[in-house]
Order: structure tokens, then sequence, then C-alpha cells
């Protein structure tokens, strides 16, 4: 059974750090372009940050500079390091992919939800003093 279980979640101070993560069973990620997006109440789903099976990397403007996407091929997972945090960064994380076969890079790597098709099922972030 395909599946993504999401940790690292929870409360922290503004200026604090958090580190997400993905771990994937049931398939390898090592063909899948990969993202994080997250949801806040009220708001549309969002990208934060995708990267490409080749590793290449894309980030929403808000983050750039605080947060850092990475894969680990050999556990399996996805991970999201979080520092500066903003209280505008409350929301709940998805970590998501897509087949290399079904979109190529160029497609997903504006980080678009409707791009990615299997997700996991969010973890809560939130960031208030």
């Amino acid at each position: 059974q395909l599946q993504f279980v999401e940790s690292g979640g929870g409360l922290v101070q503004p200026g604090g750090s958090l580190r997400l993560s993905c771990a994937a069973s049931g398939f390898s990620l090592d063909y899948y372009h990969i993202g994080w997006f997250r949801q806040a109440p009220g708001k549309e789903r969002e990208g934060v940050s995708c990267m490409s099976s080749g590793d290449s990397t894309n980030y929403a403007d808000s983050v750039k500079g605080r947060f850092t996407i990475s894969r680990d091929n050999v556990m399996n997972t996805v991970n999201l390091q979080m520092n500066s945090l903003k209280p505008e960064d409350t929301a709940v994380y998805y970590c998501a992919a897509v087949h290399v076969t079904v979109s190529a890079w160029p497609v997903v790597s504006s980080c678009a939800p409707n791009r990615y098709d299997f997700w996991g099922q969010g973890t809560q972030v939130t960031v208030s003093s």
C-alpha cells in the first residue's frame, strides 16, 4: 500500500525552527518529483517548496532563505527544514509527490498543488508566542 506519513509538526515560538519529515512506504521516491504544501484556515492550499527527481528545487517567495527542502533516497524520506519561523507560517503542512512519467519537472516546478497527485495526511505547524 502506497503511503506518506508526515511528522515533526508542533508549536514553536516566532524565530524558532522545526524540521518536518515525510516517510514514504510502498514505493521509492527515486522517480518522483516531491513537494511541501500548506493550508492555513480559510485559505487555499499553496506550494511551499518542491524538488525534482534530479534535485532541482523551487521555493515560494515567502519562505526563500528560511526553508530548505531535501530528500534522503536511502531512508526514502522528504524533509523540510524551517528556520526563522513567523506567525504567518502557521498552517497544516502536507507532503506530496508525482511520478516523473506523469509530469515532467517544468510542468510541476511551480509547486502548484493541482500538479501533484499523491498526498500525505498533513501535520499542524503553529507559530505563536
